[in-house]
């Protein structure tokens, strides 16, 4: 009998079992690309010697001196005059206990102010009101709100974190919560000699507060109606997406002295012209020793007037050029020698 020929089947049979893995490890192995492999050239290593560190901080510091000064320029063409009120609209016999003045419903509350323009302001001029020492953002006090109560009919009675101005009588407040209670409530109306200057109160919130912050079917009930008042009192015809001024008080300020917008005037005003201000003080802020103003200003292509962001970026350009200079005066006293960097190639041996 002639013998068996093992290996004509061995590798039959090798490499049916070893195909398919083999397959599949080609199929998994990533194509070659230096890149991928890290096997690029680094042949570009810059070395940050004195010449170039001093001369990029020194153009730094020159282009924050540059923006400094045009910051500085836009905010000294804003034209603002601002009075403070919260002293001078409190009768003589009553300046020991202002408290008592302005909780008593009986005492009379007008003032009037005499504010003069220092330069032409051009039209539109912004009426903002400020406030001192007032803490919007007090953790407690901002988060007395119900954002969807403010939003949805349907949740006019979820009155959560709202406490203590939650519900008056048994029935909920709407809006409810502290933030809205202590809406602020003084008046102010100015003329030019016999001319009256109207205020224009439309569009002084923001167009996403009206659109979506702010319900168009959700109406103000039970407010300040409790047992204790705290600031102004709001339409109930209206819905709170055209009660435009709680919607600016509501966006709580970051620090205690702050101003919101009241209107805008849509006149000229001329330099030397006296504006009268017919004041309503109606506002608490004596109980904390708080203060009152009332401002009048232009706007710029950077908003107000503000020195804080010229200042930092002169500030911050001074300091990079001080930095450079130092530089220099070390590269000249105590100069660093520069090694021959080496070329990058495939090791020899």
């Amino acid at each position: 009998m002639p013998p068996v020929n093992s290996g004509a089947a061995g590798p039959s049979s090798t490499s049916t079992q070893d195909g398919p893995a083999a397959t599949t490890k080609k199929r998994n192995k990533p194509r070659y690309c230096r890149f991928t492999q890290q096997q690029l050239r680094g042949e570009c290593k810059p070395i940050l010697t004195y010449p170039i560190a001093i001369s990029v901080i020194a153009s730094v510091g020159t282009l924050f001196i540059l923006i400094g000064l045009g910051c500085t320029a836009i905010s000294n063409k804003v034209v603002e005059v601002a009075d403070r009120y919260e002293t001078a609209c409190v009768p003589e016999n009553m300046h020991n206990n202002p408290v008592a003045y302005i909780q008593n419903p009986l005492q009379d509350k007008s003032c009037t102010r005499l504010l003069k323009v220092p330069k032409d302001m051009k039209k539109p001029i912004y009426v903002y009101y400020q406030l001192d020492r007032f803490y919007q953002n007090h953790r407690w006090y901002a988060r007395s709100r119900n954002i969807r109560q403010l939003r949805d009919p349907k949740s006019a009675n979820d009155t959560r974190r709202c406490k203590p101005e939650a519900t008056a009588n048994g029935s909920p407040i709407v809006p409810c919560g502290l933030v809205a209670w202590s809406l602020f409530n003084d008046t102010y109306s100015f003329a030019r000699r016999n001319e009256t200057l109207a205020v224009n109160k439309r569009g002084i919130s923001w167009r996403s507060e009206r659109d979506h912050l702010f319900g168009k079917h959700v109406y103000p009930r039970n407010f300040q109606s409790g047992g204790l008042i705290g600031g102004g009192t709001l339409d109930p015809s209206k819905p709170l997406s055209e009660q435009e001024d709680l919607m600016v008080w509501m966006r709580t300020a970051a620090l205690p002295t702050f101003r919101k917008l009241y209107g805008r005037i849509e006149v000229d005003l001329r330099a030397g012209e006296v504006v009268t201000v017919a004041v309503q003080n109606r506002y608490n802020t004596y109980s904390f020793g708080g203060g009152k103003a009332v401002v009048l200003s232009t706007a710029g292509a950077l908003g107000g007037k503000s020195s804080f962001l010229g200042r930092a970026y002169l500030a911050g350009g001074a300091a990079c050029l001080g930095l450079a200079l130092l530089l220099t005066l070390l590269g000249l006293l105590c100069p660093v020698p520069v090694d021959e960097e080496p070329r990058l190639g495939p090791a020899r041996r």
